[in-house]
């Protein structure tokens, strides 16, 4: 089977899973070429609540760029531009979209996977996880957006430490540095993850867009954050069925049903 990303629909998520699982989930130059597709599918779809992002198998969320391809396609000048314009446009697809994204992170998360996985609004991982960036290892240079994205997620100490010392680190000190959200036991992982997405995806749609887009506004430099397109955002939650519909659960004692107007 081709290396691919995967999509399917269920319960409110549009799932991507990074189809890959005999190089570790690499991803090939179409992968990352074939994600701002994905998500654009995913934005346009009324049904969809959240974006999750996950690796085949349970070896691997990410391995990284798919290193075997480095001689074609990031070999010369506009070989290596073409390349990590791909990159670029895939992570920002996810970091920008109007929908929160969640990496559920198993086994390996390195280098370009990891980025991955920081492009994500929130990282659910499972204990025996192991990041690292290795780029200073393998003497390829990482694109500024991708550091920009790194300190603006963890800080410049955190985001100096993980890519200048290229070193591995396991998911306890993930969630020290905030590179994760969650952490659960490899037994605990699958139904605590299916529980928080589940929870996530029951939320009130246009609750969950308007807290999106203040995400979204907040990173980026103060001078080009629009205010006012939050600001209609969060009244279009209060004029909405779906705020009606909160109070009267509220007060019936009661899961509330949103549909998203």
């Amino acid at each position: 089977m081709d290396a691919r990303i995967t999509y399917a629909l269920e319960n409110g998520l549009a799932r991507l899973t990074i189809d890959q699982p005999a190089r570790l989930n690499a991803m090939s130059f179409d992968m990352w070429s074939s994600l701002p597709g994905l998500v654009a599918r995913a934005e346009a779809d009324p049904a969809v609540r959240a974006i999750v992002v996950a690796g085949g198998g349970d070896r691997a969320f990410c391995s990284g760029a798919d290193i075997s391809q480095f001689g074609e396609k990031r070999s010369g000048e506009g070989a290596v531009a073409a390349y990590d314009t791909a990159v670029s446009a895939g992570l920002a697809a996810l970091a920008g979209g109007a929908k929160p994204s969640v990496a559920l992170v198993r086994g390996i998360c390195f280098g370009g996977g990891m980025a991955l996985a920081l492009s994500c609004d929130l990282r659910l991982v499972a204990e025996g996880a192991r990041f690292r960036i290795p780029a200073a290892r393998l003497g390829l240079g990482y694109a500024f957006s991708n550091i920009e994205m790194m300190v603006r997620r963890l800080g410049p100490g955190p985001a100096a430490d993980i890519l200048l010392s290229a070193r591995a680190f396991a998911a306890d000190e993930a969630l020290r540095l905030g590179v994760a959200t969650k952490v659960w036991t490899q037994e605990e992982f699958a139904a605590g993850s299916a529980d928080y997405l589940a929870g996530l995806a029951a939320n009130a749609p246009l609750t969950l867009a308007a807290i999106t887009l203040a995400l979204r506004q907040l990173a980026r430099p103060e001078r080009l954050r629009d205010e006012a397109l939050v600001d209609r955002a969060v009244a279009a939650c209060f004029a909405s069925y779906d705020y009606a519909e909160g109070r009267r659960a509220f007060a019936e004692k009661r899961a509330p049903v949103f549909k998203g107007r």
